[in-house]
């Protein structure tokens, strides 16, 4: 049996209740480039941490070079021949590409009766590993001089300093250039030809097509099937990601009369996040904001809250020029934002629930500086009551709540300021089906009222079933509008990776 061979035999994972994956039997051959896809939650970085030894499965076998295994920690699946190449790097950029390689296991000699470093050793076998990728990189180089490409590479042949026979990777091209990309890619064809062999985790499906040789999908916990890349189109592969959702479009919601822009913005830009970003929101619009990881959705609402200072471009706020945006101004010209990282930006885990829903909305609270709990408790009692918050006791640790119901504080804690627009930043992420219903409701209750809202989401579903119409953007740029009663999830998605 060849020794970078993968067999699954009713390999399954559950979290009490929740099968996060269900049994999954499959064989990956050796020497090949086996891409796996699926939406978020699908399983696949569940499947992933089992082959790592990150997590033990709940039931099945696995056998790696025809071997069975047991993995009770990632360092039996190293000794098993397995390394894992994470989207963070796991670098040191003020040391130089050789030391970042033998990081932990530099070379060493005995010099007058001591251990010492190896220079020598460390900088020739660096290079040697360097020539043998076909990389013209000197190893005594400065790692943080190099490109984030270049980086992501020497992570590689970190990695394959060990001579592993199989090779994890998970999105190692999410922050990369297109020219970066094609260097990795040339690396990993080199793998390949070595016998080497990969699961390759991605969302673009274009990658599939340059150096994939086989595609493996999972939907919701289960294996829909795998697909040699010679005999797959994108919408195949879509198909198997979402199935008969795929076709299915969103009903009309009622009409926005588009007279008059809530928020007005010409001709953003900053750095390489984002540049010339321009659209207008109507009063109680949701508008959708689509796009793959790095798209730049994030950093557009940043920079409009005034988070990340912009540089170059216009903003309107309800008729009001804004000069310089900044959070304390743009939250007293009536924005909220509920950001993506709720446990760290959006809450304070130490702090109660009532202080939790307070924090956004003291200096209206406060009369003449003073916070009082009474003065704060109407304010409680409104956001518990109206979305429905599930607290036996207000002055119980935020930390204790569920994700959902931590969720419905961070936007209670900005509803409490009677925002006039409100950015939804990934709301739904982390919490379970029926919490996400609720945020919905909330949503679409609140812009009934006249609020208008951004809807930040990286589950096309959603932004299909809750969104009055969506922008899609793509590296930094937004690249077309669509109306969601007028688009398949299938066709959404291929615009969020080809464009329009």
């Amino acid at each position: 049996m060849t020794r970078g061979s993968i067999d699954l035999a009713g390999i399954s994972r559950s979290y009490g209740p929740t099968l996060a994956l269900a049994p999954f039997t499959h064989s990956f051959a050796p020497g090949r480039i086996h891409a796996l896809m699926g939406k978020n939650g699908s399983g696949k970085s569940t499947l992933v941490k089992v082959l790592a030894g990150a997590v033990a499965p709940s039931a099945g076998e696995l056998r790696i070079g025809g071997e069975p295994v047991r993995f009770a920690s990632p360092a039996d699946a190293f000794r098993a021949g397995i390394v894992t190449v994470h989207q963070e790097l796991s670098l040191v950029p003020s040391l130089s590409v050789g030391e970042n390689i033998f990081l932990g296991r530099l070379p060493q000699r005995r010099l007058l009766g001591r251990n010492v470093v190896d220079w020598r050793r460390v900088y020739q076998q660096s290079e040697t590993l360097l020539h043998e990728m076909g990389l013209d990189i000197d190893p005594r180089q400065r790692l943080g001089s190099l490109s984030v490409g270049r980086q992501q590479v020497i992570e590689i042949v970190k990695a394959m300093s060990f001579n592993p026979a199989i090779l994890l990777l998970d999105e190692p091209t999410s922050a990369l250039a297109s020219r970066e990309v094609a260097l990795l890619f040339a690396l990993l064809r080199r793998l390949r030809a070595r016998g080497v062999t990969m699961i390759y985790i991605t969302h673009r499906m274009n990658e599939l097509f340059e150096v994939a040789d086989t595609c493996t999908v999972l939907r919701d916990g289960h294996a829909t099937g795998t697909i040699e890349m010679q005999d797959a189109t994108p919408a195949g592969i879509v198909e198997m990601m979402f199935g008969d959702v795929a076709r299915a479009v969103r009903p009309p919601r009622r009409v926005i009369e588009r007279d008059h822009s809530v928020l007005q913005v010409r001709g953003l830009s900053r750095g390489d996040a984002f540049s010339d970003v321009s659209f207008d929101l109507y009063r109680g619009e949701i508008l959708g904001f689509a796009g793959l990881l790095g798209a730049g959705r994030t950093e557009v609402l940043r920079a409009i809250f005034g988070a990340d200072k912009l540089d170059a471009g216009s903003i309107v706020l309800d008729g009001e020029s804004v000069k310089s945006a900044d959070p304390r101004g743009m939250k007293r010209r009536g924005l909220g934002y509920t950001p993506e990282n709720r446990k760290e930006v959006g809450l304070v885990q130490s702090l109660s629930v009532h202080d939790n829903l307070c924090l956004a909305n003291l200096d209206r609270i406060a009369q003449h500086g003073v916070v009082t709990r009474a003065r704060e408790a109407p304010f409680v009692a409104r956001q518990i009551g109206g979305l429905g918050i599930k607290v036996p006791n207000a002055m119980l640790p935020v930390a204790s709540l569920s994700g959902g119901n931590q969720q419905k504080i961070v936007i209670g804690n900005w509803l409490n300021t009677q925002p006039k627009v409100m950015f939804f930043d990934e709301p739904s992420r982390g919490i379970d089906v029926q919490a996400k219903q609720q945020v919905f409701d909330i949503m679409w209750r609140e812009t009934a009222r006249g609020l208008s809202a951004i809807f930040v989401s990286s589950e096309l579903e959603e932004l299909l079933e809750v969104a009055d119409r969506i922008l899609v953007m793509r590296h930094g740029r937004i690249v077309t509008e669509v109306m969601p009663d007028r688009v398949s999830l299938a066709e959404l998605y291929r615009v969020c990776i080809e464009g329009a």
